[in-house]
């Protein structure tokens, strides 16, 4: 099989894009808003970021890069994602420290603006977003790969799933530990947040494997690719 690093695709560069999007706009949500379903779940009130609706889209689109591509295009694809983050989080840090102008300090002001987006541009959410979102992605595309070869490609679904599992749970557990340290988050809703979060991730998750099993078989098909991550460097580090 041709190494796929040597290799041009019609439909990658649209998926990463789709990929990125979905990361940044999921980690605006975040910082903008909380959203409380008005249930419990054994004793734990469903309160979650409102990122947490979009986020698990971006854990398919890393599922189906890595089952269609291989571990080493999505490695590529996830130090872009973290980039890019990085990139906006410093955009709305620099518009931040720009002073506003009068009459938008009436009807809105800086205290909107820290209300609502500052999250995205304060050192806590940042880094809670950035180490989750790297820790995360990493670990699941990881499991994916190699449980890949282990099942001889069969079992789609045990791979998305599975991987899942582990990846959304370091992710929620990272971002929502670095925030409520840093105080993005106060610690009352730590249990409240983690719960419905990683419930909610996995059970979307689980509720788009129809959809992730008819992308990836579109896309195998449409790229003649069917990668296999048998003998790959999986050191998140190595991006060449």
């Amino acid at each position: 099989m041709m190494d796929n690093s040597e290799r041009s695709y019609r439909y990658l560069d649209r998926v990463m894009a789709l990929f990125v999007t979905v990361l940044i706009v999921s980690n605006i949500a975040s910082s903008a808003k909380i959203v409380d379903w008005g249930i419990s779940f054994l004793g734990v009130r469903l309160s979650f970021d409102a990122g947490t609706l979009l986020f698990p889209i971006s854990s398919v689109f890393g599922d189906v890069l890595t089952e269609v591509y291989g571990y080493r295009r999505s490695r590529r694809v996830i130090w872009t994602g973290f980039a890019c983050l990085a990139l906006s989080a410093a955009v709305f840090w620099a518009v931040r420290l720009l002073p506003g102008e009068a009459n938008w300090q009436i009807y809105a002001g800086d205290s909107a603006y820290l209300a609502i987006l500052g999250g995205m541009s304060s050192g806590g959410i940042v880094l809670a977003s950035l180490a989750a979102y790297w820790a995360g992605e990493f670990s699941n595309s990881v499991i994916l790969a190699k449980m890949k070869v282990w099942t001889g490609g069969r079992w789609l679904w045990s791979r998305t799933i599975g991987s899942t599992l582990v990846g959304e749970g370091i992710d929620t557990l990272i971002f929502l530990l670095v925030a409520s340290v840093t105080g993005v988050f106060p610690w009352e809703i730590f249990v409240s947040l983690a719960v419905t979060n990683y419930l909610f991730k996995v059970g979307i998750e689980i509720l788009m494997t129809p959809v992730t099993y008819r992308v990836v078989s579109a896309l195998k098909k449409a790229e003649k690719e069917d990668y296999y991550d048998t003998g790959t460097n999986f050191n998140p580090f190595n991006i060449v």
